[in-house]
């Protein structure tokens, strides 16, 4: 789930999202929390306050569109990131550009030398998915998998789908 400059800013947000979880008996580590980098930039302190009690909550967050904003690595110490969100437009490069392919061999090298996880956004082909398997990237996500669904439909998909996939949302995959 995504979250926006504002809702990361607001005091009572780690309130809300564990009233929520509570109501819907919701198991918080099935919940990823989602970031740009430049919402982290904006109030570092109000954010590292707020990224606490949520991790504290046991929710996962992530880091979204790795690479695109101010891609400061001094959050990847100060905030408990669990997973780094490799942009699409790299990815998209993959095999194609020998500079977005090293980017996204650097920020999965980096993900993994601060203990947390490589998700490659974007996968459109099987090219690039075996590329990330090459590069020991943890997930990817993308249309290779899956088109966005309608809620009614996520059940059959999920009956469908390999049992290694059924740990992820509906155009994820573990690699």
């Amino acid at each position: 789930m995504n979250l926006s400059t504002r809702q990361l800013t607001d005091p009572e947000l780690p309130r809300r999202v564990g009233a929520v979880l509570a109501r819907h008996g919701f198991d918080p580590p099935l919940l990823t929390l989602e970031i740009t980098e430049t919402s982290l930039m904006v109030g570092p302190e109000t954010a590292a306050k707020a990224l606490g009690a949520l991790k504290a909550l046991g929710v996962g967050l992530a880091v979204d569109d790795f690479g695109t904003g101010y891609s400061s690595l001094t959050y990847l110490r100060q905030f408990p990131i669990d997973e780094l969100k490799i942009d699409r437009t790299f990815v998209s490069g993959l095999g194609i550009n020998s500079g977005d392919s090293a980017i996204v061999a650097s920020c999965v090298q980096l993900a993994h030398a601060v203990g947390i996880k490589a998700v490659a956004e974007g996968v459109e082909t099987e090219d690039q998915r075996e590329a990330l398997i090459g590069l020991n990237c943890d997930l990817a996500q993308g249309y290779h998998y899956a088109r966005p669904l309608p809620a009614a439909e996520l059940a059959s998909w999920f009956a469908m789908e390999s049992p290694e996939r059924t740990q992820t949302a509906p155009g994820a995959a573990a690699l």
